[in-house]
């Protein structure tokens, strides 16, 4: 058994390294590959072949996948949740010093720009120093939107400075909630915790739920002096509504990772040119990670870390086939896949189905041979998206 995987950016060497070359043709002209792996190249409209099983992105957000085409092709789109969480925890605690409690920016810019000698420059900072007077951390309250987990570890690391925590997320997982220090607090709703924070932090997918989550009303809740951090995405963030609360003198600062026309110049703004996961160490995780989710459902079936498909995961039988099927999450479809396998004189072995919203996906485990010919009674199911054996 031998897969073609297209590369659509670099990926890192000791990512690859997890696809062994005896097994994977891997590179960035592969025809009729069965597998794309991506990080942030843009794949609205590209085209993709119909030969694709798996998309893998190396990093969390899939905004330049297009997921519901592939959804609706039974293709499951992986990403690798907490692979750069620590990359973009240390940034979110960086911003938060180099704006927001320090103004270590602005302090910066005004020592860059220092002349004369010694004495003139050491009498310009005695007189120019108390312009950038900041707090301190310990006691202050960290808002932060989103306990996936990215979120997680800066509340955890924002605890261990001394900070309050107001955590919001009303989908965080049992997985998240034992990760999470029990010193942190629930916020009611989203405006509770604006009302209650000195600064905000967001971990939030972008969708129709999310875009322009802070927005004017919800600023106006916000302490006055408050600090916003987005390394998410842009759109979270009405970028109007906090230029104007910027200027009125309500918010102290904002700090993201998206430089926009009407943010980069601003006097109480720093942008980050997207840093979030800009280290060495969350390239490779973020590669390696994806690189074996990619390879484990290619040769398994299983799944791991979709966004549209639900995690299934099963051991296998020895000594038999197994077979992989995404299907609409609709009644009877199991009965009707076991139906197909029993008219083939076909015994299971081992069975799993989950769902997840619309879609579902099967892992069987079969006694015997399975044929051409019962993937296509398979695959002509109503409702039945893909089906392979593997």
């Amino acid at each position: 058994m031998s897969f073609r995987i297209l590369t659509l950016n670099q990926i890192s060497a000791r990512g690859l390294a997890r696809l062994p070359a005896d097994r994977y043709q891997v590179g960035a002209d592969i025809a009729a590959p069965d597998a794309i792996l991506v990080r942030s190249a843009e794949l609205h409209g590209a085209g993709i072949a119909a030969s694709v099983r798996a998309i893998g992105r190396a990093g969390v957000g899939v905004n330049n996948i297009p997921v519901d085409d592939m959804s609706r092709r039974g293709v499951p789109v992986f990403n690798t949740p907490g692979a750069n969480a620590n990359a973009v925890k240390e940034l979110v605690l960086a911003g938060l010093l180099l704006l927001g409690a320090r103004n270590i920016g602005p302090a910066w810019l005004f020592a860059r720009g220092l002349s004369g000698d010694d004495s003139a420059i050491e009498a310009a900072v005695e007189a120019g120093k108390k312009r950038f007077v900041g707090f301190e951390l310990p006691g202050r309250t960290l808002g932060v939107v989103g306990l996936g987990a990215v979120g997680v570890e800066v509340a955890n690391s924002a605890l261990a400075l001394g900070m309050k925590v107001l955590g919001y997320d009303p989908q965080l997982t049992v997985q998240r909630a034992w990760q999470l220090s029990s010193s942190a607090e629930q916020a009611a709703s989203l405006e509770d915790l604006f009302a209650r924070s000195d600064a905000i932090t967001l971990h939030v997918p972008l969708n129709d739920a999310t875009r322009a989550l802070v927005n004017g009303a919800r600023l106006a809740r916000m302490r006055d002096g408050g600090t916003i951090l987005n390394f998410a995405r842009a759109a979270i963030v009405d970028e109007a509504a906090v230029v104007a609360a910027l200027d009125a003198g309500r918010l102290h600062a904002y700090v993201c990772d998206f430089p926009k026309r009407a943010l980069k110049d601003h006097a109480r703004v720093i942008t980050l040119p997207h840093l979030g996961a800009s280290t060495s160490e969350a390239e490779e995780n973020c590669a390696v990670m994806v690189a074996e989710q990619m390879r484990d459902f290619l040769e398994n079936g299983n799944i791991r870390n979709s966004v549209n498909f639900p995690d299934t995961v099963l051991p296998r039988v020895p000594g038999t086939t197994r077979l992989g099927v995404a299907n609409r999450n609709v009644p009877n479809m199991v009965g009707q896949i076991s139906t197909a396998l029993a008219a083939h004189g076909i015994n299971i072995a081992d069975l799993l189905n989950k769902s997840r919203g619309e879609y579902a996906y099967t892992l069987i485990d079969a006694d015997g041979a399975l044929g051409e010919a019962l993937l296509a009674e398979l695959r002509a199911i109503d409702g039945v998206l893909s089906a392979r054996i593997l």
